[in-house]
């Protein structure tokens, strides 16, 4: 059974190779791409049209008159191409609606969709098509246009099956042409960063039945050896002995044991001074619901119920290739929800990593009792500047937000605003919702510390449920539930497990407010 590599160049992934040369200098590509907008009622296209003029029809401006094109985000017009030496197969005219990153993001996205199955895709955006909102104030408007489309490109063509016969691939290779000085190193972090959005998502289509605790925990060992991480993985004995009680109850009915992973990152020269960051994922690597047992339906999609631990690991890998400057530990809270003879039951009490206990009363919400034992050794052994875990946690968060916004808890509001920045900025996007106390009646217990299943608002009591876990450290919890999985293929999503959050995390710890606050002395 082939399993997706952990390595910045994945299998499958587009290379995407930037060209400071003209479309007809770009040897050997069979596909020619432009991208074009559409301003009161006119046509833009770049000025490296002039090179493929001899090749069309009819003037640029006439081809996408006929063809009714609005400029669109992500509309393809293809165009018959005359013969001749050096010339493409084929012309494809792309809508880059109004030229923000957003839409070059999915327009880029749409392309690569349409060229699957080609051998080499040359690709020309011209500044007088670029909008006037790219990002962040930091970058120069053509470096955030090429980050963008470089990220739509790659994730564009994520396919992933066992099939004897597979479908079509990704196209071979992308070359940018006509990228100006200094944009390279963009491309390249742009490259890293889809990458681990494609290895996030690879991780979640992977059937359950190769992908268990111990399955993920050996990727986790191969990612480490692969990027200079120290690594940890605790086995179902070590847990017994450290106390691991959520883990261990969630996991027990399995007959693949849990597993709980711990990998350190440290950028070159980092000292007592330099920021900590911990991310917490949710690794359940397949949920029936236990004995609270899931509807046929529900349980159908829960192979990608380790998303947040996929998540981690997929920016686990990528900080070296980008530099990060601040200090990470991605913890993977490990474990199968199996239903058998030795399952966790309704009415027990487990005790946690650091002593604080549980009452289920559900056994379906198990994902956030081994995200509190992640959270709790967190606090009590690497003593974090700031906390993230990161779950796809509540039907809840999907009823209220859909499946295009993932949902975001803090009562830190620097933290919350720099996690939504990060979001927008990476396509990505979350929204803030609150904690309510009020709601905390609802988690009580008459034998434990708190009831798992405090009921409705759902999202809602499920982040007021970890809250206690983390402490008195600066804690964001990311319900990714509602943005899991995509109804069908749009703007850089496939249809099916998202992989979704490896970007945002990436934007945020690569950039120097990662921990809004210095480190302490």
């Amino acid at each position: 059974m082939p399993l997706p590599s952990p390595g910045a160049e994945l299998d499958g992934a587009p290379p995407v190779a930037v060209f400071s040369g003209t479309l007809r200098e770009a040897s050997g590509a069979d596909v020619w791409a432009l991208g074009f907008r559409s301003v009161d009622g006119e046509h833009l296209v770049g000025s490296q049209v002039a090179d493929a003029a001899d090749l069309l029809p009819a003037p640029v401006a006439d081809v996408l008159s006929r063809a009714r094109a609005r400029g669109a985000v992500g509309e393809v017009v293809e165009v018959p191409v005359h013969a001749g030496d050096g010339a493409p197969e084929s012309v494809l005219l792309v809508g880059l609606g109004t030229g923000t990153a957003t839409d070059l993001r999915r327009a880029g996205a749409a392309l690569s969709r349409r060229v699957r199955g080609r051998a080499h895709l040359a690709v020309a955006i011209g500044a007088d098509c670029l909008g006037g909102d790219l990002v962040a104030a930091e970058e120069r408007a053509d470096v955030a246009a090429l980050r963008a489309l470089t990220e739509g490109l790659v994730l564009g063509g994520f396919s992933f099956d066992l099939k004897t016969q597979p479908g079509q691939a990704a196209v071979g290779q992308v070359t940018l042409t006509g990228v100006g000085e200094g944009a390279e190193t963009a491309v390249r972090q742009a490259r890293v960063t889809a990458h681990a959005g494609w290895f996030s998502r690879a991780l979640a289509v992977m059937p359950s039945n190769v992908k268990n605790p111990a399955w993920l925990a050996d990727r986790a060992t191969e990612v480490a050896h692969a990027h200079g991480l120290e690594c940890q993985v605790w086995d179902e004995p070590a847990l017994e002995r450290d106390g691991f009680g959520g883990v261990l109850a969630v996991g027990q009915a399995s007959v693949s044991g849990p597993r709980f992973v711990r990998l350190d990152y440290a950028p070159e020269g980092a000292g007592r001074r330099t920021p900590h960051v911990v991310l917490v994922g949710k690794g359940i690597t397949f949920d029936t619901g236990g004995l609270s047992l899931k509807p046929s339906d529900s349980m159908a999609p829960m192979k990608r119920d380790m998303t947040g631990a996929g998540v981690v690991l997929a920016v686990m890998a990528a900080l070296r290739d980008l530099g990060c400057p601040v200090r990470v530990t991605g913890l993977l809270a490990c474990a199968e929800n199996a239903v058998g003879g030795a399952a966790l039951r309704p009415g027990d009490v487990i005790r946690h990593y650091g002593g604080r206990t549980t009452e289920v009363t559900n056994t379906d919400a198990e994902g956030r009792l081994v995200l509190a034992d992640g959270l709790a050794y967190a606090v009590d052994t690497i003593e974090p500047d700031v906390l993230v875990d990161v779950a796809t946690l509540t039907g809840a968060v999907r009823i209220a937000l859909g499946q295009r916004l993932g949902g975001l808890f803090t009562d830190d509001a620097e933290l919350a605003d720099q996690l939504v920045t990060a979001g927008r900025s990476s396509g990505e996007p979350v929204w803030h919702l609150p904690l309510v106390d009020d709601y905390l009646e609802r988690l009580e217990s008459r034998v434990a510390d708190a009831d798992n299943a405090g009921g409705t608002p759902g999202a809602i009591t499920a982040a007021l449920f970890l809250r206690p876990f983390a402490g008195s450290v600066r804690w964001a919890h990311l319900d990714l539930a509602s943005v899991g999985d995509s109804p069908s293929d749009q703007f850089e999503w496939t249809q099916g497990a998202t992989g979704f959050g490896a970007r945002l995390l990436l934007r945020w710890l690569c950039h120097e407010a990662a921990t809004g606050r210095k480190a302490r002395r």
